[in-house]
Formats: structure tokens, sequence, C-alpha cells
């Protein structure tokens, strides 16, 4: 019988780099990017089901797409509570965005310091190669150094989007069977 898990995955970053472009983009298959910039002024959710390779069981993951200004960061910051995975996004032609990935793990991963949280850290806008300012090897290191896997995208070009969705929800997927093994090896 197939089975059906929820995952709540938290997007951070600064304004501006892309989250919502990426969730959009992502959420629409490819079939939807706003060429105008708006700003996230709250918490906006998406959401999309993620079948599981070699299985008949699927992740339903729900993207809460969060502000990056810091007036909204206490707002924002009551939606994160017990998530499944954390999206860290940069904008790898703004080094100051790359900056501040610390602090938006330190602020994601501070809802649940006692649990493990994956994660992923997505250089997003690669498609502006020329003016590129943090490198590939900058970015896999931070990730290296906190847990996560590393990506690289372009929301703009659409390319690379699904792959770190597609990653995290495998990695809950991976840690829910475990918890279930867990749970019957106790009975």
């Amino acid at each position: 019988m197939p089975t059906l898990i929820r995952a709540k995955f938290i997007v951070v970053g600064d304004a501006s780099v892309g989250k919502s472009s990426l969730c959009q983009v992502f959420h629409s298959d490819g079939s939807f990017f706003n060429k105008n910039y708006t700003m996230t002024t709250g918490v906006e959710m998406v959401t999309k089901q993620i079948n599981i390779p070699d299985t008949k069981d699927s992740v339903e993951i729900y993207l809460y797409d969060s502000a990056g200004k810091e007036i909204f960061t206490d707002h924002v910051s009551k939606f994160w509570d017990h998530p499944s995975g954390v999206v860290v996004v940069y904008d790898a032609a703004t080094e100051a965005t790359f900056s501040n990935c610390q602090k938006w793990l330190d602020r994601v991963r501070q809802t649940e310091p006692n649990l493990h949280i994956p994660g992923v850290l997505i250089a997003n806008k690669v498609d502006l190669d020329q003016r590129r300012r943090v490198s590939p090897k900058a970015g896999k290191d931070f990730a290296l150094s906190h847990g996560l896997a590393y990506f690289e995208c372009s929301a703009k070009e659409m390319q690379g989007v699904d792959a770190p969705f597609y990653f995290l929800a495998n990695e809950f997927y991976k840690l829910y069977q475990e918890r279930i093994e867990t749970l019957k090896s106790l009975s």
C-alpha cells in the first residue's frame, strides 16, 4: 500500500536572492517565472507531491517561503516550528547574501536545537556568471561544514531547480524509514 508522508521545508535567505522564484518555478514544473520582483512580506506556502524512486510512496512537501527582510524576521519565524528540512538560498552574484547564510541557518536550527534538520544550500542566479562573486568552492565548503548538500540553480533559466527539492524529499523519506525501523525494533 502506498504511503504519503508530509514534510515541512523552510526556505530562507536574504531579500531578492530568488527564494520565491525558485519555489514558484519548482511548484509549476517550470511553467511560471515572475519577471517582476515582488517582495515577500510574510510566509508564502506552496505544496508539491514527489514520488520516491523505486517505491510506491511519495512525500508531499510544504515549502514555507519566508521573507528575507530583517523587519519581518520575528513574524515569519513563528511559522518555522517543527521543520523537516531547511533550504538556504543565496545570490551567487552578491557576496553579502552568502555571508548571511550562517545567520539564516542558525535561526531555523534554533527552532529545534536538539534535532538534526537536514538541508540544502542553493547558489541561485548562476546564469549571471559574469557577475558571480561567490565561487562554487566557497559554497561547497560552507555546505560541507554545516551538514548541507550544495546545489547551483537559476530560477530564471529554470536550470537545476528541481534537484535540491527532490534531494531533500528523498533525505526526509530515508529519515522517516529509519524512524519506522527503530519503532519496530522497540516493539
